[in-house]
C-alpha cells in the first residue's frame, strides 16, 4: 500500500460516512508520513510553518481517530492505515477508482456552505478552538502566562471541563514565536492521544525531531535544546501506564531559568489535587513545584455577550436582548456551554426562515 492508496482508502471511508475528505494540505500531511519524514521535513517539502504542520497533523490524526474509533497518532499512523484497508479488503471490493479522487469528490454533489447558504456560526460545539480566527478573548490570561514563562518558570491552566484551556494552550504555542523573550521550539501533544509514558517519550522526541530516548540518552539529545513543552490534559498521568517518575523527570527538564523544557499544562484540577500520590510523606506534585497556577474562569456577561455579537456579526441574524439575557445566565458565561446553547438558539432562527 503507498501513499495514493492511502489517500484514496481514507477520501472513500470519509465520503462514505458524508464527512468532509481531505484537504490538499492534510494530503500533503498524509503523504509525508507515508514517507517517514518528520513534521519539519513536511513543512520544509510544502513551505509550511513548522507549528502549522505539527497542529495539521495531530488534528488529522485526532480526525481519524474519531472516525475510525481506531488510536491514531504520527507514530503508528501507517500501521493502522494499512490495518483498516486490509480489513475493508476482506470484507468487500474495492470501489471504482474514479470514485475515491478528491477531484471527483469534489465535483459531486455534497452539501457546501456557499456565501448564500445560511451557516451557524457557533461552532466547534465540542474541543479545541484550532482556527486562531475563532479564538475568543483571554487576552490577560494570554499576557500573564508569557510573563510567567519569560520570569523563568512554568504555568498550569486550571479550569473546569470545557472552559477553554485546551484552546488557550493551542493559543499560547501559536503566539510563542512572537512572545517569548528568549526563543523556544513550541511543541503540543495531547494526553489523551498517548497511551502510556513510552508512548509519551515517543511522541516528545518526534514532535521535538530527536532520535527516540528516554533517560539520560534523551537528557543529551535535550541538552542544546529550547522547548516549550504544552501538554494536554495532563490527568491523563494519573492513569495506568503512567507513574510519579515521568512527573520526577518533567521538573528536573524545567528547573531552571535556562533548562530545556518550559511547561504549560492544562488541568481540570489544581496539580497537588490531581496529582494526591505526592502526599506520601508530605510531599508536594513535582509539577507544582515547577508551574505556577493560573486559574482559567468563565466569561463574565460583558464579554458573553461581546462573543455572542461577533459570532452573529458573521450573518443578518440577531437575537432579542431578552434571548441574550436568558443566553448569558443559563451558560453561567461557561464557553462551552454558551456556544452549545447559542448554536441551539440559532438553528431554531433557521428553522423558522
Amino acid at each position: 500500500m503507498d501513499s495514493t492508496d492511502a489517500l484514496k482508502f481514507i477520501n472513500r471511508q470519509l465520503w462514505q460516512k458524508s464527512q468532509p475528505v481531505l484537504t490538499e494540505a492534510e494530503e500533503a500531511i498524509v503523504i509525508g508520513i507515508w514517507q517517514d519524514y518528520r513534521y519539519k521535513q513536511i513543512a520544509a517539502q510544502n513551505y509550511f510553518n513548522d507549528q502549522y504542520t505539527r497542529e495539521l497533523g495531530s488534528n488529522l490524526c485526532k480526525r481519524l481517530q474519531s472516525h475510525f474509533n481506531l488510536k491514531i497518532n504520527k507514530r503508528i499512523f501507517k500501521k493502522q492505515i494499512e490495518y483498516l484497508y486490509g480489513v475493508e479488503v476482506q470484507s468487500q471490493p474495492l470501489e471504482p477508482e474514479e470514485l475515491v479522487s478528491t477531484e471527483f469528490l469534489q465535483k459531486t454533489s455534497i452539501p457546501v456552505d456557499s456565501e448564500n447558504q445560511s451557516i451557524n456560526p457557533f461552532t466547534p460545539q465540542q474541543g479545541r478552538i484550532d482556527n486562531p480566527q475563532d479564538f475568543f478573548n483571554r487576552e490577560r490570561e494570554i499576557r500573564q502566562i508569557f510573563e510567567v514563562l519569560n520570569s523563568g518558570s512554568s504555568v498550569a491552566l486550571i479550569g473546569a471541563e470545557g472552559i477553554g484551556k485546551s484552546s488557550l494552550l493551542s493559543q499560547i504555542v501559536r503566539l510563542a514565536d512572537s512572545y517569548l523573550h528568549s526563543p523556544r521550539q513550541p511543541v503540543f501533544i495531547d494526553l489523551n492521544l498517548v497511551e502510556d509514558e513510552d508512548d509519551f517519550y515517543g511522541a516528545l522526541c518526534d514532535e521535538i525531531g530527536i532520535p527516540e530516548s528516554k533517560g539520560a540518552r534523551l537528557n543529551r539529545h535535550l541538552k542544546s535544546r529550547q522547548v516549550l513543552l504544552a501538554l494536554d490534559n495532563v490527568g491523563k498521568m494519573t492513569w495506568d501506564g503512567f507513574n510519579r517518575g515521568v512527573r520526577d523527570y518533567l521538573r528536573g527538564l524545567a528547573e531552571g531559568s535556562q533548562a530545556p523544557l518550559k511547561l504549560v499544562l492544562a488541568a481540570n484540577e489544581s496539580l497537588d489535587e490531581l496529582f494526591n500520590d505526592s502526599w506520601d510523606n508530605g510531599k508536594t506534585s513535582p509539577l507544582a513545584g515547577v508551574c505556577q497556577e493560573e486559574i482559567i474562569k468563565p466569561w463574565d456577561e460583558p464579554t458573553a455577550r461581546d462573543f455572542i455579537d461577533t459570532r452573529l456579526a458573521r450573518t443578518s441574524v440577531r437575537f432579542t436582548e431578552a434571548e441574550v439575557n436568558r443566553l448569558v445566565q443559563e451558560s453561567g458565561g461557561h464557553p462551552r456551554r454558551l456556544m452549545q446553547l447559542c448554536y441551539r438558539m440559532y438553528s431554531r432562527y433557521l428553522e423558522g426562515e
